[in-house]
């Protein structure tokens, strides 16, 4: 899909996922990487709702301030910029293109996610027996992603975020596939160790209530909405 977006903003994406590179490229956008690099673990809330929101803006956060006081290395991609901040400091230190005029706003986009089992929050597995476990839960059963989405203007300051939730319902899981699933490695870094995209699991899957791309960790029309709304406000 071509975004019609795409003429008006630069856009840089502050996240190391390769499947939110995968969803943000599906949706016709070419942007630049960067990482923030927080300690997530210090973050911490009751409502999954709550969590993601604020993990996003503290990414967000710590993008804004690397901006700031480095000369970043920013990975660049034949897709578009996520983004987010006010400074003019910041604007100088972002990497520039010739076809893309000085007067156009740079958006930094954030995100974060989390699984929800059993009413308790999933994050990263800390270890291979723990994704094993996850794993084994979802078996006939069913569990749910919390994402969000943090759009910053880097040229205004100006920040709109939003979350969005999946729930997902599964057969049987044998134990081979969940061998499977570790062996490959991909479990064991998203959250819940949920990758429902995945040729091993996606046979298990059962039904999805909600969309695929929000379950890879950013979903289209969450995002397109905040990129629409962040730049109307300039």
């Amino acid at each position: 899909m071509e975004s019609n977006l795409l003429p008006h903003f630069k856009l840089i994406l502050g996240s190391a996922s390769i499947a939110r590179r995968k969803v943000l490229s599906d949706m016709g956008y070419q942007f630049t990487l960067m990482s923030a690099d927080i300690d997530e673990k210090s973050i911490r809330m009751e409502k999954p709702e709550d969590l993601v929101l604020a993990l996003a803006e503290a990414k967000a956060d710590a993008i804004e301030l690397k901006l700031q006081t480095t000369e970043c290395e920013v990975e660049e991609q034949p897709t578009v910029l996520i983004a987010a901040d006010t400074a003019e400091a910041i604007m100088q230190r972002i990497p520039d293109d010739d076809s893309i005029q000085e007067d156009k706003s740079t958006l930094l986009v954030t995100c974060d996610q989390v699984v929800v089992y059993e009413d308790t929050i999933r994050e990263k597995p800390s270890s291979v027996e723990e994704a094993r476990e996850y794993i084994r839960g979802y078996s006939k059963g069913h569990t749910a992603t919390v994402s969000s989405v943090v759009v910053t203007n880097l040229k205004t300051g100006f920040r709109k975020g939003g979350v969005d939730r999946v729930e997902i319902y599964f057969n049987e899981i044998p134990e081979e596939i969940i061998d499977k699933l570790i062996e490959d490695g991909m479990v064991l870094k998203v959250a819940g160790a949920l990758v429902i995209e995945h040729p091993l699991i996606l046979p298990c899957v059962k039904e999805v209530v909600g969309t695929t791309d929000s379950v890879m960790g950013l979903p289209k029309e969450l995002t397109e909405k905040l990129l629409k709304e962040v730049l109307a406000s300039t």
